[in-house]
């Protein structure tokens, strides 16, 4: 407790050298060289006390993680408008930067008296860390992108690298197309057929 307690006094006189206090509110609003200063925005929120955004999101995690949904998966040339790849997707598609644990912990194991690191404990080989990471919403860690991967209706597995020229699709009913050059479940079909 008392390492502690010095940690934060060492903070709060850092605090002060640079012209602010510690623990009380200024009286002063952020300004813009131009002149303009900071506004508050109060925005109302919905019946179940969500924003919109908050709603969207909420309701993104639920469709995500109803089991047994389907989604169908696009990926649309930007240059023609053309339908590339189409698949089935079981549950969702997921990023290849998503883990199920952090990346980074603090090195050596964290011991239970006079622990002072900031951030959220985890285990891991039955030993507790400190990380600097946040678990998500979806109770993953790491950041989207790089590649999409995903297991469609029929169970297959497939892996998608993003790059330019490509928009990418993703809705829980399947969406008429003119025409598509790699149908997934065309080909799982004929296999199937064999």
């Amino acid at each position: 407790m008392q390492k502690l307690m010095s940690v934060l006094a060492v903070v709060c006189v850092a605090i002060l050298a640079m012209g602010t206090d510690c623990g009380t509110s200024s009286s002063t609003t952020p300004q813009a060289s131009s002149g303009v200063k900071r506004q508050i925005v109060r925005v109302q929120t919905q019946s179940d006390g969500m924003t919109m955004e908050q709603g969207n999101i909420a309701e993104r995690l639920k469709r995500d993680n109803q089991p047994g949904s389907v989604k169908h998966l696009y990926v649309i040339s930007a240059y023609s408008g053309q339908v590339l790849i189409y698949s089935t997707v079981r549950g969702k598609v997921t990023s290849s930067g998503k883990r199920l644990s952090p990346s980074t912990v603090t090195t050596g194991q964290i011991s239970q008296s006079g622990r002072y690191a900031i951030g959220q404990e985890v285990s891991i080989g039955g030993e507790t860390f400190i990380t600097s990471e946040v678990i998500q919403d979806d109770g993953t860690y790491g950041s989207s992108a790089e590649y999409l991967f995903w297991v469609d209706a029929a169970g297959v597995y497939h892996q998608h690298y993003v790059s330019g020229g490509q928009i990418l699709h993703i809705s829980d009913q399947p969406i008429q197309v003119k025409s598509v050059v790699i149908n997934m479940e065309v080909l799982k079909e004929k296999e199937e057929g064999k």
